[in-house]
């Protein structure tokens, strides 16, 4: 017999990035008395790790829970990029509805409706919420006209198009129903999610089953599944079997050890829990995303749809540059695949293959950024390693013709810069779908484009744009092979002999390009300092020191200027390194190299290669 548990309600928070989803979450933990009144708390509480609090993105889905009016209300935090789109799709399954944020000023963007198309196929209802409307630019009544075309568009039924709104300022702390009126707290939101959102029912009375949407990772305890129970009630020390709708073969006889409820930013124990309840269970230790737990006498698993395949691929090697081991803490191939190893522990979207060589991996995932952001988290830790330029994953059809994984581009920039933009975009093989008006006077471009074609773009986009263009993807499924593209058009500057840079060589240097390193800086040969305007690249000598005879005094030399080098990010270096270079990764450095250093060998393999 179903029921509905009317004390609980699970909701996501689903919007694209940026337009206030974390903040809004932290406003609503404090206003239902999470935090003492003196508590001093950081700005999005949820974002917890170090690279999430310094781009102001959330990379991780994460669980929460606040108490309104006797009401437990579970709420969880998603990430806004497509890069980390896996973690939506899952979470939704855990959910009875969403909210949708969306920014009073730049209305639906494409990552809005990513995340409302998810919702969608699973009927959840939507609640919008138009944020950030004490911006000076908000334009509250335009947006509600576009949330509702973009409904219609996405094929929304009565009840769906039907849905609230309300309009909060999340930094401001508060919410109202009418736009022209600002409120005083987040009550209106509360009351919406406890009269919109329907409670979570299933039978109390039937076998147990849980599906686990989400694994976190503790050095502990180990893995820990998190999910929803859908039916029954789930006890500690109680025996279950798990199975997997993705794979009929697989039953397993486990015990649940322990078990915790989200409370606050808290995990609570508990010793049993009923329908609708979030739940996260420890002591299991293979559990996977899309396994169901479920009673003995009675396997049934809960389907559940496949996690997105990765579209981009990366060899991570073991560092064998001249400078290699002397900067980092974990460097040899043991150490570097047991770390990859780890990483699949909580990223579900991420593949670690081990190729013919032990020195080296591949790893692929959803896009360049989810990629950087594990390079980033491992050279923190003290890793030092090596990756090649990002390639897309290659599938074939059934007549064995070549697809590739296509994107659609969004691009919103100032209208002078839209030729170039098009411009460079055609040549790596873009196909402009259509071209309007966006907010704020921009024009907003529309291609359908391979995703290759945008490795390697964002740096050049920024200039051409001068830092003023927008431009957001989608994966857009695989297309036909459009053919080769050419990724740069520069070479690069090759450091001739190992040693340490001097100004004079420099000097002499900086004449032939743009330069990455200053004085005093160890280079090796066959390493790339810096990027000439020709095709080809040059070996130059940076190490070369002024010949000191009677006439020449070395006081001569401080006329010397040098230009600053341009200092690469690691995004930077990521997208600048051409298929026959390597990025060398250290806690300390970031140094690009070529694969082949000796200069001879390099010539041979180019000659065999043409």
């Amino acid at each position: 017999m179903l029921q509905k548990r009317e004390d609980i309600r699970n909701v996501a928070i689903i919007a694209h990035v940026d337009h206030g989803k974390t903040t809004l979450v932290d406003e609503l933990l404090k206003q239902s008395g999470v935090f003492r009144a003196n508590q001093e708390v950081q700005e999005r509480v949820m974002d917890s790790n170090d690279i999430e609090r310094e781009r102001g993105i959330t990379i991780l889905s994460k669980n929460t829970a606040v108490s309104y009016k006797g009401t437990k209300i579970n709420i969880i935090d998603t990430p806004g990029h497509a890069d980390f789109g896996g973690e939506v799709e899952r979470v939704l399954k855990m959910v009875n509805g969403v909210i949708l944020v969306v920014d009073a000023f730049e209305g639906p963007m494409p990552q809005t409706r990513f995340v409302l198309t998810k919702a969608m196929a699973l009927k959840l209802p939507v609640i919008v919420c138009v944020n950030k409307i004490d911006r000076p630019e908000a334009r509250p009544e335009e947006v509600i006209d576009e949330v509702l075309e973009l409904l219609l568009e996405l094929d929304a039924t009565d009840e769906q198009l039907d849905c609230p709104f309300v309009f909060a300022s999340a930094k401001g702390g508060f919410a109202s129903l009418d736009p022209k009126v600002n409120g005083t707290d987040m009550q209106p939101l509360f009351e919406t999610i406890i009269n919109y959102i329907p409670a979570p029912e299933g039978d109390p009375d039937a076998g147990t089953q849980v599906l686990i949407s989400t694994i976190d990772y503790n050095e502990y305890v180990g893995r820990i599944g998190v999910g929803k129970v859908d039916n029954g009630s789930v006890k500690v020390n109680q025996d279950v079997v798990i199975v997997n709708h993705h794979e009929p073969d697989k039953i397993r006889k486990v015990k649940i050890s322990k078990l915790y409820e989200f409370d606050g930013l808290n995990k609570v124990e508990v010793k049993e829990a009923g329908i609708g309840s979030i739940v996260a269970i420890s002591g299991i230790s293979d559990i996977h995303i899309g396994d169901t737990l479920c009673d003995v006498d009675n396997p049934q698993p809960i389907p559940f749809q496949k996690i997105s395949e990765p579209t981009i691929a990366m060899d991570f090697c073991v560092n064998d540059s001249p400078l290699a081991g002397l900067e980092g803490k974990f460097v040899t191939s043991r150490h570097l695949r047991e770390r990859l190893f780890r990483e699949l522990n909580t990223d579900v979207s991420l593949r670690v293959e081990e190729t013919d060589s032990t020195d080296r991996f591949k790893v692929s995932g959803r896009g360049e950024l989810h990629l950087s952001v594990l390079i980033e988290n491992m050279r923190r830790e003290g890793f030092e390693f090596a990756v090649s330029k990002a390639e897309v994953l290659y599938k074939e059809d059934e007549k064995g013709k070549r697809l590739e994984p296509m994107e659609i581009a969004y691009v919103d920039v100032p209208e002078e810069y839209s030729g170039t933009v098009i411009e460079k975009l055609s040549m790596r093989k873009g196909e402009l779908k259509e071209m309007g008006h966006a907010s704020g006077g921009y024009t907003r471009l529309i291609f359908s484009i391979p995703s290759r074609g945008l490795i390697g773009y964002r740096g050049d986009f920024m200039t051409d744009t001068k830092g003023n263009g927008i431009l957001n993807t989608m994966f857009d499924g695989y297309g036909p092979y459009k053919g080769d593209i050419a990724y740069r058009s520069q070479g690069s500057l090759i450091a001739f002999e190992n040693g340490e840079t001097v100004t004079y060589g420099l000097f002499n240097a900086q004449e032939r390009g743009t330069l990455f390193i200053g004085p005093g800086e160890k280079v090796y040969s066959g390493m790339v300092i810096g990027q000439t305007g020709k095709t080809e690249d040059i070996e130059v000598n940076v190490c070369k020191k002024k010949q000191l005879t009677n006439t020449r005094s070395s006081s001569a030399d401080e006329a010397l200027r040098l230009t600053p080098p341009k200092v690469l990010s690691l995004e930077q270096a990521l997208d600048f390194i051409d298929t026959d270079e390597l990025l060398e990764v250290t806690p300390t450095k970031l140094r690009i190299r070529k694969k082949i250093l000796d200069p001879l060998m390099r010539k041979r393999a180019g000659f065999k290669k043409n």
